[in-house]
């Protein structure tokens, strides 16, 4: 590979950063997702001068999912959820990924130099081959499209398109972020160094959530605790975290049985919400027996403490959809000042220019 100049380093070596978080409108958002990735994402750049991109990903969303109705209204619950929960749209440049047609446009520039031996190496690729290789007179390809092929190239084009220097993701997405390096690293040396080298920055700090079945918090398992509650209109959002944190998995030991914290999906969830003191006391009720019932009374109140003070601006935004689109298209300006320049560098590096200038 040909030396890097200024415009296309290794992330790794600077000491300014551009991070760029994306989020894929599918579903409802629970507590997991909270502790997991909104609160860090925002709380990371609260106190901070680094530059900030947070981005709807709903393109990355048809992928697998083909309901219109449901891209739709998880996108505006999405942007209401990030917005409620502290996001600022004057600090950092949120939009949505559809808004931003530079961003399509580098992901064929991109297609067109990337292997397709590196694609065949992804690892949700891969899985659904597995499965497929795994029944009798199937072929290895069957049901899946060229979305899920070729998922890496657009992530690559997200992060490129802004020179991104660091992306918060999880270790199942840590190879992602290695191919987007790989595509940079060939454009880069078969044309001109225009992409950065992006570095994954992976958490291993961030709590992951038991959920009401004892298993991994997870949409795909049904044991989650909504962040704002499904929308229904015959039960508050508020009653609705109440009954679903009633419903987590505990033993048969009986109020005054001293109980274990550490065996505890119920203290797991407490810890992530509470003070190192709070952490302390409790750990010393459990000690003296507290009822299962008064601990997940105390669990609820404490993530209601924190929770119900964005619940009310979540319900603000949702019932004003317009406020959201407004946000959203200001974001998306803001993205475009420098995706339009990127995408401009990119056309003419790969020889699509005017051939003459014209008075």
């Amino acid at each position: 590979m040909s030396t890097q100049t200024d415009a296309a380093v290794d992330s790794s070596k600077q000491e300014s950063k551009r991070i760029l978080t994306g989020i894929k409108p599918t579903g409802i958002p629970h507590l997991g997702n909270y502790v997991g990735a909104i609160r860090p994402a925002i709380q990371s750049i609260q106190d901070s001068d680094d530059e900030a991109f947070f981005f709807l990903a709903d393109y990355h969303g048809i992928i697998g999912c083909y309901d219109p109705a449901v891209i739709h209204e998880s996108t505006k619950i999405i942007a209401a959820t990030w917005i409620a929960c502290g996001l600022d749209p004057e600090r950092v440049t949120f939009y949505r990924q559809s808004d931003v047609p530079e961003i399509p446009e580098l992901a064929w520039i991109l297609n067109c130099s990337c292997a397709k031996g590196l694609m065949n190496r992804a690892h949700a690729y891969k899985a659904a081959v597995d499965i497929n290789t795994e029944k009798a007179d199937v072929d290895p390809d069957q049901g899946i499209n060229m979305g899920l092929f070729g998922y890496p190239v657009l992530m690559a084009a997200d992060i490129l398109m802004f020179n991104a220097t660091h992306v918060p993701v999880g270790r199942d997405q840590v190879q992602h972020i290695e191919m987007a390096r790989d595509i940079a690293g060939t454009f880069n040396h078969r044309y001109k160094p225009l992409f950065t080298l992006p570095s994954a920055v992976v958490d291993e700090d961030i709590p992951l959530l038991t959920g009401l079945d004892g298993r991994k918090m997870s949409k795909s398992y049904g044991n989650t605790i909504p962040l704002f509650g499904d929308p229904n209109p015959q039960v508050s959002p508020e009653k609705q975290m109440h009954k679903a944190i009633m419903k987590i998995v505990t033993n048969s030991q009986l109020p005054a049985e001293p109980k274990d914290p550490d065996d505890s999906a119920l203290f797991e969830i407490y810890k992530a919400f509470a003070t190192p003191a709070e952490i302390i006391d409790m750990r010393d009720q459990y000690a003296a027996g507290i009822g299962w019932g008064d601990a997940k009374q105390a669990l609820f109140d404490k993530i209601n403490s924190e929770i119900a003070p964005f619940r009310a601006r979540y319900e603000e935004l949702m019932a004003n959809p317009k406020e959201l689109e407004e946000i959203l298209q200001m974001g998306a300006e803001k993205a475009r000042r420098h995706s339009r320049k990127q995408l401009d560098k990119t056309r003419r590096a790969i020889g699509i220019r005017p051939l003459a200038k014209l008075k």
